[in-house]
């Protein structure tokens, strides 16, 4: 009945769609096996994508042939630049999506493929022969055969939905759990755990009251995800912003004893960073009110997302408490929010590709591996998809450092410490963000694709090449053009800035404080007239490179060093637990995590400096 795949993916989530499409335009044929067909990338919870340094991921996923990008570009409602006052290091870009044309738009890209077929049904374990995954088990007995198999559960894994004292089996509202699979991988060797997240009461748009809401627009000139040529926004749903008060405090703190948070029914740990309402109120006792985005399922429906007021209280509390809130005191409810548990499995027993460590040509991608959010499990998918690939190519895994892509971040914190909470990504976590731009990822990632061979990349290619050319030509330009004193001295008097006594040239006035390019061709024509030949995005990227010429140099002095830590190989069979100068704590992550390279070892939690030092000696350097 089935032919031999070279990759299946189970679930069709976010990751999962981006392992499909990435295997696929590798070349590898593809099973994308789904509980639902109707729910291919469904956007669970919020109806957005991007934001603070998810907003760098998509783009990266985009330079490296993924759709998320693409998929966003096609059905947003909204476009924001966030971070705009902070430097071009922190500028991320969000999108509020149409929820339903998001999930068709992504399910037509995936038809359309020739190299991905579909099955609806759930998959109730691997089959595992010589230590090898090699095809799956589903619920009515079939087995469909595969060289490789790609786990992105999601939420599904045995999940629990809880709302206040009730509490049932489910993935996702109106959905059954997946069973099976963990207990075969416990079975195997594997460590598993529980994690938990919410959402938020969706409410009826027409029953609330906007005029007392405060409006946020999107952006005025509205950019996009995707390097390719998709379609310019323009026309844009608002967002508004509400906010909590003390008597809607007061109203949730009455279900604090039906909460499951607070009387030990949920045993997973929820994300730190995007907490429940009752948790925000518990542990910000202090703050008399928190903000509420207001924000639109899509262009065609009255359903609105609460963001920032996820709950698993009662629904008669959250009803009772959402009525007291600014614009909602008519509220009418679609449905209430609620929390679900389900299963992780700790990344640290994952390679740098993903792979697993104990079942040979098993991947595993998003939510499984203790992450949250679309974005970072569509880059877990990609990657996945790509190395379930090569793996059956016998050729090298892409994995992507530290110092080229936040998606490489991501990862690399995963396998070498692991999580206790579910995984978001920051800025922060990123020690080299101001190379890791979301205005150069293209320029940082597409040339590995192209290398790969990966299908449909000549026209990227070609924009990746003029992108560079026009940018150098803009930098030559205004290395080389002597800026008139008196064409400028006026500007810079009316800014603040000092004036120009002689003929400068034009980079050395551009990298001065709050001037930009833009203000520059305002008041030389010349300027104006060189600059007006090119994209706004690359003027920005030129700009970008001439003004932080120094701290983009320093850092990437600071990742040559530690480059040269990553070229010291370290070998599978190193017997850590004979060198006894490690720290016992080293002696036992080094053995359980067996890191490629030096430059890995260091990022492992518990590995000290003098355990690097000792390594070091140990292998000659």
């Amino acid at each position: 009945m089935f032919p031999t795949y070279d990759v299946i993916v189970v679930g069709a989530g976010h990751a999962g769609c981006e392992a499909a499409v990435a295997a696929a335009n590798l070349g590898s044929k593809v099973m994308l096996a789904t509980m639902n067909m109707q729910t291919i990338a469904q956007m669970s919870c919020n109806p957005a994508m991007g934001g603070v340094a998810k907003g760098q991921i998509v783009r990266e996923i985009d330079a490296l042939g993924g759709y998320s990008g693409i998929v966003t570009d096609h059905t947003m409602i909204q476009f924001r630049m966030l971070n705009k006052s902070k430097g071009p290091a922190m500028w991320s870009p969000r999108a509020q999506s149409d929820r339903m044309l998001f999930a068709a738009k992504w399910r037509r890209m995936l038809e359309e493929h020739p190299n991905i077929d579909f099955w609806q049904e759930m998959v109730t374990g691997i089959v595992v022969k010589d230590g090898r995954a090699k095809g799956v088990h589903t619920g009515i007995g079939l087995e469909i055969p595969a060289r490789s198999v790609i786990l992105t559960n999601g939420t599904f894994l045995n999940g629990l939905i809880h709302i206040g004292e009730k509490q049932f089996g489910g993935g996702r509202a109106g959905e059954r759990a997946s069973k099976g699979i963990t207990e075969q991988l416990v079975e195997l060797g594997f460590e598993s755990g529980r994690m938990k997240t919410g959402t938020p009461p969706r409410l009826d748009g027409r029953s609330l009251d906007w005029e007392r809401m405060e409006v946020q627009p999107g952006d005025e000139n509205p950019s996009r995800f995707s390097y390719t040529d998709t379609p310019a926004l323009t026309k844009q749903r608002p967002c508004h912003i509400t906010y909590t008060n003390p008597e809607v405090h007061e109203l949730l703190k009455t279900g604090f004893d039906r909460s499951p948070m607070f009387n030990g029914r949920i045993r997973g740990l929820g994300p730190r960073y995007c907490p429940s309402i009752e948790d925000k109120i518990d542990r910000f006792a202090s703050r008399d009110r928190h903000q509420l985005f207001v924000e639109p399922e899509g262009w065609e429906t009255c359903e609105v997302y609460v963001n920032g007021f996820s709950s698993s209280l009662p629904e008669d509390v959250q009803f009772k408490a959402l009525r007291k809130i600014e614009g909602f005191e008519k509220a009418k409810m679609f449905r209430p929010g609620y929390a679900i548990e389900y299963d992780f499995f700790q990344p640290t027993q994952l390679l740098p590709s993903l792979e697993t460590r104990i079942v040979k040509n098993l991947f595993f991608a998003g939510q499984i591996n203790g992450t949250t959010g679309y974005e970072e499990a569509a880059s877990q998918g990609l990657i996945a998809g790509l190395n379930a690939h090569q793996a059956l190519q016998d050729e090298e895994p892409v994995v992507l450092s530290r110092s080229e892509a936040y998606i490489g971040v991501l990862i690399d914190d995963l396998v070498n410490k692991g999580t206790t909470e579910p995984y978001r990504m920051f800025t922060s976590r990123a020690e080299y963000r101001i190379l890791l731009r979301q205005d150069n990822a293209d320029l940082r990632l597409t040339g590995k694709m192209d290398k790969l061979g990966m299908q449909g990349l000549d026209q990227r290619m070609q924009r990746v090449q003029e992108k560079e050319e026009q940018t150098r030509e803009i930098e030559r330009f205004c290395g080389k053009f002597s800026v008139d004193p008196d064409l400028v001295n006026p500007y810079l008097q009316r800014i603040g800035s000092a004036e120009l006594k002689q003929k400068v040239k034009l980079n050395s006035v551009l990298v001065r404080p709050h001037i930009g390019l833009d203000d520059l061709c305002q008041v030389i024509p010349e300027v104006n007239e060189k600059m007006n030949q090119y994209d706004l995005e690359v003027r920005q990227l030129a700009e970008i490179n001439m003004k932080y010429a120094g701290y983009i140099e320093k850092e990437q002095e600071l990742v040559d060093k530690m480059n040269r830590l990553e070229a010291v190989r370290l070998h599978d069979t190193f017997d850590y637990q004979g060198l006894t100068s490690l720290s016992a704590e080293a002696r036992e992550k080094l053995s359980r995590i067996k890191p490629r390279t030096i430059g890995q070892a260091s990022r492992i939690s518990g590995v000290s400096p003098s355990d690097v030092s000792v390594l070091l000696v140990h292998v000659g350097r």
